[in-house]
This record gives structure tokens, C-alpha cells and sequence, in this order.
């Protein structure tokens, strides 16, 4: 069965040559031009991907990203930008997009994109059903239970609201508990992509995962920062 790619650019040409493209790649392609149409045809018509325009008239594929993700939808989104700007990349990644790529590129790179995220989600879609059959055990470090088959997290028993991105993070770096891990093993590891050394997206999430799960965010116990190496998660002392 092919997959559904939903494409959304207000640029005519753009969007032709995408689905021209994602056509001949063996993809069924459905298109919008605005971020209001791409909300509604990813919830109406639910895309395996959504390749994604960032400046969109009557909301930005940003708003976009930020809205499905609210609604607790996880379509994978690779996120189109013609601004060469290190913060729309790190904010893009932050709301939720999975992947994000400049413009102008050549068709056969944003193909090649959409290869690789679709067969990154089934993986860790198969990988979950294996999870599930197998009793996936749960991690519990001190105040702090991560549920891996729920994709979920508590601490101190309550529920946190943690992006995908978040959550991977989090759980990768409670497997390997006690371990020093560096900016690009993260990066490796969570986001299956070389960012060119974009080692603020680690440290944006690591921020953010501190703000949940940490009393004293200036004085982390969770999560360390290991001076010139990287993070890692242990177990509390004292705890």
C-alpha cells in the first residue's frame, strides 16, 4: 500500500515540482497552499508525512506544527524554510518537526528526506509492537517512571506533557543511565540525522526536559552536564 504525503507550499511552482517528484517515488500525494488547509487536510486526510512550507499564509507552518502536536497528532512533518536561520531550525525541531531543510534544494534530496523518516517511523513502529509483545520493561530512576509502550513519563506520579522529541530524549538517556553521552551521539540517537554539529537543539531540550522534572533547574540532580562532553541522567544522590 502506498503512502499518502501531503505537500503544503504557496509557491506553485515549488509545490508541482514536489509532487511530481513524490509521484514518480512511488508516493500518493495530496497538496495545500495556505497553514489552515494543511491543518485540516493533515486531520481530514491523515498522511503517513507532511512536507511542509515554514512562511504560509493564514498560519505559519510553524503554527501548524505547534497545533498538531497540541491535538496529540504525530504525523511526521519535514519542514521547508527559505530562511538559512539557525533559530526557525531549532524552533521548527523544538514544536515538533521532525526534520527540516533549506531552500533551494534539489528534489531527489527532499525524496530521499521523506524515505528516510518513513522507514524512521516504521521502525520505531515495529519496534514498539515487538515492545508490546515482549513486556517492555518500565524505567524507574528515584521520583521519575518512563513507560515506554505508553509513551509516557510521570514525575513525582504526575503525567508529563513532553513532545515526542522530548520523550525519545528523555528515554534515551534513561537507558543508558550513568553513562556520559555527547551533544552528537544525541543527535544520532534522537534525531537520526546529522544537524552539522547544531548541538543547540540538544541543549533547547535538555533545558526544557530540566523544567520538568527538575526542583531546581540551576541545580540539576536528574540531568548532569558533563563540562566539555556532554549530559547524563543518575539516579539522584540522597534520593
Amino acid at each position: 500500500m502506498e503512502k499518502k504525503v501531503l505537500v503544503v507550499d504557496d509557491e506553485k511552482s515549488i509545490l508541482t515540482l514536489l509532487q511530481y517528484n513524490l509521484q514518480q517515488a512511488g508516493y500518493e500525494v495530496i497538496t495545500g497552499m495556505d497553514g489552515e488547509e494543511a491543518k485540516n487536510m493533515a486531520l481530514l486526510e491523515n498522511p503517513d508525512l507532511i512536507v511542509l512550507d515554514l512562511m504560509l499564509p493564514k498560519m505559519d507552518g510553524l503554527e501548524v506544527c505547534k497545533q498538531l502536536r497540541q491535538q496529540k497528532n504525530f504525523i511526521p512533518i519535514l519542514m521547508l524554510t527559505a530562511k538559512d536561520d539557525e533559530f526557525d531550525k531549532v524552533l521548527g525541531l523544538e514544536l515538533g518537526a521532525d526534520d527540516y531543510m533549506t531552500k533551494p534544494f534539489s528534489p531527489r534530496e527532499v525524496v530521499a528526506r521523506v524515505k528516510a523518516i518513513l522507514r524512521r517511523t516504521q521502525i520505531q513502529k515495529d519496534s514498539s509492537e515487538q515492545s508490546q509483545e515482549s513486556g517492555t520493561e518500565n524505567l524507574i530512576i528515584s521520583n521519575l517512571t518512563i513507560y515506554p509502550e505508553q509513551y509516557e513519563a510521570y514525575f513525582e506520579e504526575t503525567l508529563l506533557e513532553l513532545t515526542p522529541k522530548e520523550f525519545e530524549l528523555l528515554l534515551y538517556l534513561a537507558k543508558n543511565k550513568g553513562r556520559v553521552l555527547t551533544r552528537d551521539q544525541l543527535l544520532s540517537a534522537v534525531w537520526n540525522y546529522d544537524f552539522a554539529g547544531d548541538t543547540r537543539i540538544v541543549d533547547v531540550h535538555i533545558s526544557h526536559l530540566r523544567e520538568k522534572i527538575e526542583r531546581n533547574t540551576k541545580k540539576p540532580v536528574y540531568i548532569k552536564t558533563i563540562r566539555g562532553l556532554g549530559y547524563k541522567l543518575e539516579e539522584p544522590k540522597g534520593e
